[in-house]
């Protein structure tokens, strides 16, 4: 076998150590925001409208907490790297332990600020067309999930020091017993079963609050009986220094802005999309809902590589940092290949769980936007790697300053060229969001190259860390 196939299988091992239980971890997140959207379809239209749009709003101020603490984990994984190296293990330990209640910290304020922002935009919705109806019946939804936000942030950054620390096994297992515990929880409260008053569509938001306590207590015992995790693992959160805290906000609010900035870049193309009738905007959703699935993978990826690149580079393995850029690319290429060969060659059957066999053009439009959906995801999948790897480099400024060209500079006004201009329609707004992820992937992949570049070189290589 030649040496570099070789030397990439065994970075491949390394990497879909961490990655396959992370993507895994996402797939199931997906799973119990599906299973909120089937129960409110259960109830009835009104409730489906009234409650996606209490979980746009919760999921948009979740996403930007989320972004907040995702520096964690690289920080933590530097800092084990360093203890692992023998570079004062006990200094990198306090490192750690620090992290973890800064982190916590972080989250708590996050989180109430965020749940006071739910209440009022609960209140401000119906000035934006929203039918007053759909927001009356929305507000007590989001009263109910905004004192979730708090242990939901609480259990990201758990997550991200356990994952930081290379230990995401006991991650997995608690986010796919949270799907089953969701499902009956949302059972129980919308029906008032086991003597329990019945809350109707309200309930939901309670079961979400609920599951997410449960979540961050299971994730919590898990970790604190962890040999290695355990003595790292503080909670004493008025011990954090502040300029841990400073650091991690400074990390992290780029990120939180690059989230919210990439929601909100998508959301207005489903508002341009929609601008072309009922038919386009279902086309849209469904073949989008498509993407977002497969886009997990490559969340897993980007976050494995992210945390790869923190240890090799805190090592000053920088041959292996860029080892992993290659790695992580090659298995999102030849996944995205797979995924794409079936969007091509039996589009019918993956369009089948949307359409009816009546809505000829909604699922006309749909398979025309599989054949584009082949090619967005190689960028797509790419673009999210490259702000994995520049948040290795703790470059998280420059990552959101590129997004926002390459969403909001070009891709936005090459999709209302290329849709309204061009009069391609639904299919040339998504030909203008290929431009803008693909332009996007190539500015975030080269401004890596040139950070590691940046950085002085090494004589020894090593594997990359699983």
């Amino acid at each position: 076998m030649p040496p570099a196939l070789a030397r990439l299988l065994t970075d491949g091992r390394a990497l879909a150590t961490l990655a396959v239980p992370l993507a895994l971890t996402q797939l199931a997140q997906v799973a119990l925001t599906t299973t909120d959207t089937i129960m409110m379809g259960l109830i009835g239209t009104e409730a489906l409208a009234a409650g996606g749009l209490a979980m746009v709003i919760f999921n948009q101020l979740r996403t930007m907490g989320v972004g907040l603490v995702t520096a964690v984990g690289n920080q933590v994984a530097a800092a084990d790297a360093r203890a692992e190296n023998g570079e004062d293990t006990e200094a990198a330990h306090d490192d750690i332990r620090d992290l973890v209640r800064a982190s916590l910290l972080l989250s708590t304020l996050a989180g109430v600020a965020g749940a006071v922002l739910m209440v009022l935009i609960g209140y401000a919705v119906v000035w934006l067309g929203q039918d007053p109806d759909v927001v009356d019946a929305a507000k007590p939804v989001l009263y109910a999930m905004a004192p979730g936000l708090v242990p939901c942030l609480w259990f990201q950054a758990i997550r991200q020091f356990t994952v930081g620390m290379r230990r995401p096994q006991a991650l997995l297992r608690i986010t796919i017993a949270s799907i089953a515990v969701n499902a009956g929880l949302n059972w129980v409260f919308i029906h008032g079963t086991w003597g329990l008053p019945k809350l109707g569509l309200p309930g939901i938001g309670l079961a979400t609050t609920s599951v997410y306590a449960l979540s961050f207590l299971a994730l919590y015992v898990s970790a604190r009986r962890d040999p290695r995790l355990g003595p790292l693992l503080s909670l004493r959160i008025w011990q954090t220094r502040l300029a841990t805290l400073r650091r991690l906000f400074g990390l992290g609010a780029p990120i939180a802005a690059t989230y919210g900035s990439e929601a909100g870049f998508f959301s207005v193309v489903a508002l341009l999309v929609g601008s072309f009738g009922t038919a386009a905007l279902a086309a849209h959703t469904a073949v989008n809902q498509l993407v977002y699935i497969v886009f997990q993978i490559a969340v897993g990826l980007s976050h494995a590589a992210s945390l790869g690149v923190s240890r090799e580079l805190a090592l000053g393995n920088t041959a292996a940092a860029q080892r992993l850029k290659t790695t992580a690319l090659a298995f999102a290429a030849a996944v995205m290949a797979v995924v794409a060969l079936a969007y091509v060659s039996v589009p019918r059957l993956v369009l089948a769980p949307f359409f009816d066999s009546d809505d000829r053009s909604a699922a006309d439009t749909a398979s025309k936007l599989l054949i584009v959906a082949a090619v967005l995801q190689f960028f797509d999948c790419a673009q999210n790697i490259g702000v994995g790897l520049l948040r290795g480099l703790d470059d998280t400024k420059g990552g959101f300053r590129v997004t926002l060209v390459g969403y909001w500079l070009v891709g936005l006004p090459a999709a209302a060229l290329l849709g309204f201009a061009a009069g391609w329609d639904t299919v040339g707004i998504w030909l203008g969001l290929v431009t803008g992820l693909a332009t996007t992937a190539v500015l975030l992949l080269r401004r890596f190259n040139r950070g590691v570049g940046r950085l002085p070189a090494v004589s020894r290589v090593s594997p990359v860390s699983p």
